[in-house]
């Protein structure tokens, strides 16, 4: 599997739109997430360097230590999540002429499918921290750089429901249904979470424009 996490954005972005079956929605989700990432550690850079912001420095800093830590996470993700995705379809090739085989491929497709759904909850996970984080920026960021803050907001909201749409895709082909039942319950809260939060910081960011 090629690079992904080190492509440039011409050449990621000409991968995805092709015919081959990775990069899909995970990765690009985490992809979303890693840039959501980059514009809260920005507005925070550029709030706790500044005298005037003395007051929010120590939150600002901790928000820029984290959104550095979840950014790298989220860009090895674009790597995990195809990888994930590709030891199912490395299941899908394998023989089934007998019942062994037969067995050993259904155990292998059901394997592959869990990690694929593992990955993207943990993306959609880590993109609902940076979410938080944007929220705080928006709010006691500065406040010239609240828009950028927001489209953080926007692309952590983004990321979130995006990984959720993959996990659950999986989910309709595994047979563990305690799995399902856990999983999907997670993704329920998640996406309520999302919906709430993207809302918080456009509420926000109009706040901050009177």
């Amino acid at each position: 599997m090629q690079d992904l996490q080190h492509m440039t954005v011409a050449e990621l972005s000409a991968l995805t739109a092709s015919e081959a079956p990775v990069p899909g929605g995970g990765s690009i989700s985490a992809m979303a997430g890693a840039f959501a990432a980059s514009l809260t550690g920005m507005v925070a850079k550029l709030t706790h360097s500044k005298l005037k912001y003395a007051p929010v420095r120590e939150e600002m800093l901790g928000i820029d230590k984290e959104a550095e830590s979840l950014r790298l996470k989220l860009l090895d993700d674009i790597q995990r999540d195809s990888a994930s995705y590709q030891s199912f379809m490395e299941a899908l090739k394998m023989p089934k002429g007998s019942e062994d085989e037969i067995k050993a491929r259904q155990n292998a497709m059901q394997a592959g499918l869990k990690e694929a759904c593992v990955v993207p909850l943990s993306i959609a996970q880590d993109a609902s921290t940076v979410l938080k984080l944007a929220v705080a920026a928006v709010k006691r960021g500065n406040i010239s750089t609240y828009s950028d803050a927001l489209v953080g907001a926007m692309l952590a909201r983004t990321a979130m429901l995006g990984a959720v749409s993959n996990v659950r895709i999986n989910l309709e082909s595994i047979q563990d249904e305690a799995f399902r039942m856990e999983m999907n319950k997670a993704c329920d809260l998640l996406e309520a979470q999302a919906h709430q939060l993207e809302q918080e910081a456009v509420i926000a960011a109009k706040t901050r424009e009177e």
